[in-house]
This record gives C-alpha cells, structure tokens and sequence, in this order.
C-alpha cells in the first residue's frame, strides 16, 4: 500500500513539474513577441545633422556640437526605407543603391546640382622670384664660348689626342650649363651668338632682365619653358613687366621642394634691378577637360566623394578620382560621366542623412531571436 501511494506521489509531481515548464515557456514566449511588437511601434527619433549617430528620443542639443537635434519618425523594425524626412516607403527594385529625399526635404536643406561637363580650365600659378644676379652662370657661359673655340681650332688637329682633351673640355662646360639651369636650346642659341649674357649681373642697353622664378613640386608639372609670365615689384606699384619662361632647372632643392624656372622679362626702362624680389603670375592652359565644381567633392583626406542626382529623387555617392584643379572647377579623371548631374549644395547634409539610415538600418536588422534569448537569459538569471 505504501509503495502504490508513494508511485502516485511521483506521478502527480512529475505532472506538475511538466505544466510547470509548459506554462513558463509559454511564458517567454508570450513576452519575447510582446517586446517584438512593442519595438515594431515607430518612435520619434532626434537625432544631429552634423553628427548622425547622436540621437535621442527627446528634443535637445547635441551633446558633441550643441546643434539643434532634428525630429525624425523611427523606422519599423524588419522594414527597408529609402526615405528620410518622410514616411517610409519600400525601396522600388529598379532604384540604385542611394538614399531618397523628397523635394520639400531638398529645397529644406538646400540641394543644387550641376551637370557634369568639359571646361575650358586655366590656372593661375602665384609664386616669387628674384632679379638675376648671377656672375657664376656669366663665368660658365664665357668658359663654355672658350672651350667651343678651342675645339673648333683644334678639330683639324693632327694630334688625336689634342682634338679628344679639347671636346672633353667643352662637354664638361656644357654640363655645367645645363645644370646651372639652361636649357639644350639655350646653349645652342649662345653658341651663336658667341658672347655671354651680361644682363645676368648688370642692366643692359638690350631692355631684358632675367627674373629667377621659385616653382614648387606639387605645381612643376604645369609649368614649361614658353609660359607667359607677368612679373611685379614692390618698388613699382600698378607696373606690370611681360616676360616668358626660358628653362627650368633639372635639380629639385630638397629643402624647399622647389625648382626654379628662368625668364626673360621685358623692362626698357631698367627698373627691375639685380636682387630685387618680385611676384610672379603664370597662366597655365590645362585644355578643354570633364570638369565640375570644387563644392561637388567632399574629401575624407583617404578618398574623395560626390552625390550624383538620380531620378525619383535619389542620390548616389559616388567614389571619384580627381585630376587638375583651378580655383572653381576640379577635373574628374574617373567616377562620373558627362551629362550626369551631381550636388553642389546640400551635399553635406546629404551624407549625414545617408549615414544616419545606414545606422538605423543596421540596429534594426538584428535577429529578432537575439533579443527574446537575452530577455530570457536575463529572467532565468533573476530567478
């Protein structure tokens, strides 16, 4: 009799530790698609403009710049949106990956675009230079108008070796040239001519002076024997002295990052006088390139963007690879295409959008099972 109702006993436990399970179960069930539903509800969102990844569920400032935050419906859990500012809409399938603004949102912040087109570039190279006082080169073309003599007079020399020593002698003085700055058509133009350049240390009867012109590394690919050059000095306020480049030297200084470029100035008048500093304007002709305005970019130092208009009111950034530059127009070598229009007004505001529905978008695609494991986690741990 005992052990009939001791068997009963464990029965009727066992069937209760079962219900037991099955309620608690349906328990963390039952709250698991309550918190689901709950977070399914949209909630007003504020978040920065400047820094998109401060939000708050309450009006304010923002904590990093003190910007007003900007109100904003969340966006449902489980759902793509495409557009910001507005209710959210599903995503058509024929749109590319971009973001979505409405044109009460654009004219709100400001949007214009540009079409992409060729340009007519020119820029406007501004540097110094100095009035040529230069002795050394003087003494270097009079050596080398020696040696050509000499070598010319020795040429028929029966003597080879008299006739070898003489042509060493005047390649030696011709290197020397060129590495003090001339140019192989200089040198021609002097052996011509057959006297050296005076007004390289004193003003001359012959109304030109030689102005020295620093060109820095990063503008000496643009600059070419040829270039017209407009040269001031301060002792001459309003005189504008017309010139042009003659030769750049082979040699980069390594201190300043600089080479530096020799041209032939007019001055009738022997103003300009030796040592005398002057500023020195160079136009460079860049040609006719896919070019558009420097408000378009927006340069993270690592890589550089635009915002391409896409119909419906999308905007796509864009990765581009940049070329020359004037003071209002960049040249895109790479990333956009003639005819496509591109932001230059907005822009910024554009990316802060865009940042902000990446973020949003990517705490909203969570699995919904993480959430209900660690609810359940955390109940069986305050048990």
């Amino acid at each position: 009799m005992k052990k009939k109702s001791i068997l009963t006993f464990i029965i009727l436990a066992g069937l209760l530790v079962g219900i037991g399970y099955l309620l608690n179960t349906r328990y963390h069930i039952f709250k698991g698609h309550t918190l689901a539903a709950k977070a399914d509800v949209a909630k007003d969102v504020y978040y920065c403009p400047m820094h998109p990844n401060f939000t708050s569920d309450k009006p304010g400032d923002c904590a990093i710049c003190g910007m007003k935050l900007v109100k904003r419906p969340a966006l449902p859990l489980g759902r793509e949106t495409s557009q910001v500012g507005h209710d959210s809409m599903t995503k058509p399938a024929s749109a590319e990956a971009g973001i979505q603004i409405s044109s009460d949102r654009q004219q709100f912040i400001g949007v214009k675009t540009e079409a992409v087109s060729k340009r007519q570039l020119t820029r406007q190279i501004n540097t110094v230079g100095k009035v040529a006082y230069d002795p050394e080169l003087y003494v270097a073309q009079e050596e080398y108008l020696q040696a050509l003599k000499t070598a010319q007079a020795v040429k028929q020399s029966v003597l080879a070796s008299v006739s070898q020593q003489s042509d060493s002698l005047l390649r030696s003085a011709q290197k020397k040239l060129l590495l003090l700055g001339m140019s192989q058509e200089e040198i021609s133009q002097l052996a011509k001519k057959g006297q050296a350049q005076e007004n390289l240390y004193f003003p001359t009867q012959g109304g030109v002076a030689w102005v020295y012109i620093t060109i820095y590394e990063y503008e000496l690919g643009m600059v070419k024997p040829g270039l017209p050059v407009e040269i001031e000095a301060i002792a001459f306020p309003g005189t504008v002295f017309p010139g042009k480049i003659t030769a750049i030297t082979p040699v980069l200084d390594a201190m300043t990052r600089s080479a530096q470029a020799r041209a032939e100035v007019s001055d009738p008048e022997h103003k300009l006088k030796p040592e005398m500093f002057v500023d020195v304007r160079i136009n460079v002709d860049l040609g006719d390139l896919l070019a558009v305005s420097k408000e378009a970019i927006m340069d993270s130092g690592t890589r550089k963007i635009a915002f391409v208009a896409l119909p419906d009111g999308y905007f796509q950034s864009r990765e581009i690879k940049t070329g020359a530059s004037t003071d209002e127009y960049v040249q895109v070598m790479e990333g956009l295409s003639e005819g496509e229009k591109v932001v230059v007004s907005g822009n910024f505001l554009i990316d802060s959008e865009s940042k902000l529905k990446t973020a949003l978008e990517g705490s909203q695609h969570k699995p919904a099972g993480d959430g209900l494991a660690t609810d359940s986690q955390s109940h069986q741990h305050g048990q």
